[in-house]
């Protein structure tokens, strides 16, 4: 396969940047490399030639020289399908850039501002000689100066702040001989960096990577002649591991984040090959084999509890994977623990398209983790917008293999996400309900559907949030918004967030969907309509528009119009609001693949008759 080196050097790396994604993707790949070539694209240019293509932008600013950052942070977002248009602010400039709201680095907008702090932040303003008394005034004098800093980003910025913890260099530590200053040193450091990550609970727009968990893998957190020579106080190991982090966080901010885990079972879950060694003779926790196929099983069930849906993919007949469940009383992932168990003979990238269509989720959602070399490159090559995740022959390192790239890293851990895997479960059951029918209409007047549609509170924010991250098929315009926006216009009179939730027979859905609306004069507009694909196919879109024309007109409006703009998946709803009564409309915002409709209030579609509409958006602001 061509190689982003071989791209660049044919002259169409820019006409080809789809392709990257891929390149990065193969084993091999050298992403110090590619990162350093991507970097050197005209980002205005690659998104002229390829305007589908969604772009990051990011703004840079820190104490030292954080350029080195750039290269590899672009390799990270190509490989998610990403392209990253970065902004460096000058030397030692992040806090005129974070503290004044008319800054150029406000002016620009960013998605994604990263401040790159270093020790030398604390160290350079320490007197000679020095006590631990002195560092704990310059520790607590940073830290609040950070946390106004914060605060102006979170009135004025428009993206997300990302801020790091400080590494703890030796240097510092040994310049005080005597080990009860050490410690009263080395308490005030660590102190500040736990009040670093405590921020990001009183600022929805910050988030803080933690620079510890990165060193401990034995990256070194600086280079002496670097820092020394050209102020790059950080190393370049430890910044593309730190870019790792953030292209994860992007990835999150636009819609990407991956929601289900699919592991292989002989070689992956447990060692040994069920076909040969029987259920009895599999190492699933006894030695030190076995005890490394349980602690990955833990891993597997931990994220199941933070509502990411396990599944098994497993060449294997069904009837002996069974077994396994029904008599390894040793394994710590129970049957119960899988959203679905696909036991058969059939290529593995088949059986993820079907898992993902069961799922209702996109194949692009899915991890993928398996120890045949063979499996891997297969479903690499057919589904390339699987995470492949491949482990080897020694259990050992399969733990740190599938948490090593945050796949699974969201902003926040809703209600919903904890409640995912039940709700899922609850969905195979209703769509068993759904076989014995013979007709949808018969199916719903059984499922005894109510919808709640009522305005959002400031607790909702979150999960509202959420859904317009992680939605992309029922996602009208595709708009992404962080927390601190969605509580923006909570807090603005003319707007109102409308929250849709849902049950039936089965279960309690939870919060499922979003209406964003605005009032200007007589005319309301939807700026966009949100739905959980999980509770597609129940009429509950068309309770939550009559629900809003309904209460348009109460309100003495004379229209509501709504527009549907052109996404990667979200072409199935481009015709929900002419079903539901509204015409094409002249364009209210120019712009390709945005289409406008209108409403005129007078003859509205009452709910569907299987729904049960409690609505609610009387209660909202006018």
């Amino acid at each position: 396969m061509t190689s982003v080196l071989e791209l660049h050097r044919a002259g169409e790396l820019a006409a080809r940047y789809p392709e990257v994604r891929a390149l990065l993707a193969e084993p091999g790949a050298e992403p110090a490399i590619a990162g350093r070539l991507l970097s050197r694209l005209d980002a205005d240019e690659v998104h002229r030639r390829h305007p589908e293509y969604p772009v990051v932008s990011v703004a840079i600013t820190g104490h030292g020289t954080v350029a080195q950052v750039v290269a590899p942070l672009t390799a990270q977002l190509a490989r998610h399908g990403l392209l990253a248009r970065c902004t460096v602010a000058d030397f030692d400039s992040y806090v005129r850039d974070l503290g004044a709201p008319d800054s150029d680095l406000y002016a620009a907008g960013a998605d994604l501002v990263l401040c790159l702090l270093d020790a030398n932040v604390v160290l350079d303003e320490l007197p000679v000689p020095w006590a631990p008394a002195d560092a704990s005034g310059v520790l607590a004098a940073k830290l609040a100066l950070l946390r106004g800093l914060a605060a102006t980003f979170q009135h004025t910025g428009a993206g997300t702040l990302v801020l790091n913890t400080l590494p703890l260099p030796h240097r510092a530590v040994a310049q005080l001989i005597d080990h009860r200053s050490r410690a009263r040193f080395c308490a005030a450091w660590h102190e500040y960096n736990a009040g670093v990550l405590r921020l990001a609970e009183d600022f929805p727009a910050l988030v803080v990577i933690d620079l510890a968990p990165l060193i401990a893998e034995g990256i070194a957190a600086e280079d002496p002649r670097m820092s020394c020579y050209a102020g790059a106080h950080l190393s370049a190991e430890l910044l593309a591991r730190y870019a790792r982090e953030a292209g994860h966080l992007a990835r999150n901010l636009t819609g990407r984040t991956s929601k289900v885990l699919a592991l292989d079972l002989d070689g992956t879950v447990w060692g040994g090959i069920l076909a040969e060694d029987g259920p009895d003779g599999l190492e699933i926790s006894e030695g030190h084999t076995g005890s490394a196929f349980a602690a990955f099983q833990r891993v597997a069930k931990q994220l199941a509890a933070q509502g990411i849906l396990v599944a098994a993919v497993s060449k294997n007949d069904a009837d002996a994977v069974r077994a396994v469940f029904r008599h390894r009383a040793d394994l710590t992932l129970a049957e119960d623990d899988f959203v679905r168990v696909v036991a058969n003979w059939r290529p593995k990238h088949e059986n993820l398209t079907e898992l993902a269509a069961a799922l209702n989720v996109g194949v692009e959602s899915i991890v993928f983790v398996d120890d045949s070399t063979y499996e891997c490159g297969l479903v690499r090559h057919e589904l390339p917008g699987v995470a492949v995740v491949p482990v080897t022959d020694e259990p050992a390192l399969h733990v740190e293999a599938l948490l090593r790239d945050g796949w699974f890293t969201t902003r926040d851990l809703t209600a919903e996400d904890t409640a995912r895997v039940t709700r899922y479960r609850e969905e195979l059951v209703r769509q068993d309900f759904m076989d014995s029918f013979d007709s949808m209409e018969a199916y719903q007047a059984q499922l005894g559907v109510v919808v709640r549609i009522e305005p959002a509170t400031p607790a909702d924010v979150p999960r509202v949030s959420q859904l317009t991250l992680r939605t992309n098929q029922f996602n009208l315009t595709v708009e992404r918004l962080q927390p601190p926006a969605v509580q923006a216009l909570l807090e603005d009179p003319a707007h109102r967030v409308l929250t849709i939730r849902s049950a039936d027979r089965f279960g309690d859905n939870g919060l499922v969907g979003a209406l964003l609306t605005h009032t200007d004069g007589d005319v309301v507009t939807i700026d966009n309509f949100l739905l959980s694909c999980r509770v597609f196919g129940r009429g509950i879109e068309a309770a939550a528009l009559s629900a809003v024309l309904l209460d348009a007109r109460r309100r003495g409006c004379t229209a509501v119009v709504a527009a549907h703009r052109a996404g990667a998946k979200n072409s199935k709803v481009l015709q929900l609001y002419p079903r539901h009564g509204f015409v094409r409309a002249e364009p209210g915002e120019a712009g390709a693949g945005v289409t406008w409709f209108r409403h005129d209030l007078r003859d509205i579609a009452d709910p569907p008759k299987h729904i049960d509409l409690a609505d609610g958006t009387e209660g909202g602001r006018p």
